[in-house]
């Protein structure tokens, strides 16, 4: 796919490729911490029921629902105190600050697949995978563009800032609660499968799937990613509609996340939610 450079990316400064260390020791130490799963003693059914609790509560509430569909689309609307306990959720992911993650997530949309999208899949898979966290990028520099409606607000400016204590508190009660099995399968497992789980939403579905629609961009529809994901895979979609609450547009493309907001419109929670019109 070629894209012409547009007068907007010719106006930028050019930004050094550095390489973001605090990022890469924090991912490294993450993933060996995950590793001492392995030994039998940290083993237990009740921290693997743990990890996966809080892969859905942090991945598929947090997320999914929370910083993407909810804040980041605003594909619908739910009340304050609502919106701040699934900004939270999203928080315990240590997925970086929720207004870093928002900013990206806009920007990636608005020239995805180009070279101003932080995660451009034409650099190959690992790159939109993983690598594009661990350098420098325009995005960053962009971030206070995107997120004017949140960037003000002293909650999300509190989980923009603590998503790090925060998990600090969430290992120091896991460990009070079960000791280290829970605190090495609820954080450090839990992490790296949601880590990944997100990571395939930007890889995997701009590489693997079918497409339904003519996006504009590589993207696709991927049913085991919208397993892992929580009905993030069908990607082709969204990509498509991107105001819309639900993802799985067809019978079979399930999409739990859509089935929750659902619940929420059901309880009277959710409101003025946004669907492509049939």
């Amino acid at each position: 796919m070629t894209v012409a450079t547009t007068t907007e990316e010719q106006s930028l400064p050019t930004l050094p490729t550095r390489p973001k260390w605090g990022v890469i020791l924090f991912m490294a130490a993450i993933h060996i911490a995950a590793l001492f799963a392995l030994l039998p003693s940290n083993f237990s059914w009740t921290a693997v029921g743990i990890a996966v609790l809080f892969h859905w509560v942090t991945g598929g509430l947090g997320i999914t629902l929370g910083w993407h569909r909810l804040v980041t689309h605003r594909s619908f609307v739910l009340p304050k105190w609502l919106e701040y306990f699934f900004v939270f959720c999203g928080a315990l992911s240590c997925q970086g600050g929720v207004i870093d993650w928002v900013g990206e997530h806009r920007q990636h949309h608005l020239y995805s697949d180009q070279s101003l999208d932080p995660h451009d899949s034409n650099k190959g898979f690992w790159w939109s995978h993983i690598l594009w966290l661990f350098y420098e990028s325009h995005a960053e520099q962009e971030i206070d563009r995107y997120t004017k409606d949140i960037a003000d607000d002293p909650v999300y400016q509190f989980f923009q800032k603590n998503f790090i204590p925060i998990q600090v508190a969430l290992g120091v009660v896991l460990y009070l609660l079960g000791g280290w099995s829970f605190v090495v399968w609820g954080i450090f497992v839990r992490l790296v499968v949601t880590f990944h789980c997100t990571w395939f939403v930007n890889s995997a579905t701009h590489k693997f799937g079918y497409r339904t629609y003519e996006s504009g961009d590589r993207s696709t529809n991927c049913w085991w990613v919208a397993l892992v994901s929580y009905g993030e895979g069908w990607h082709n979609n969204h990509h498509t509609f991107q105001y819309s609450a639900r993802h799985g547009m067809q019978w079979w493309e399930i999409d739990i996340t859509w089935m929750t907001i659902q619940l929420l419109q059901a309880l009277g929670l959710a409101t003025k939610v946004k669907l492509v019109e049939k």
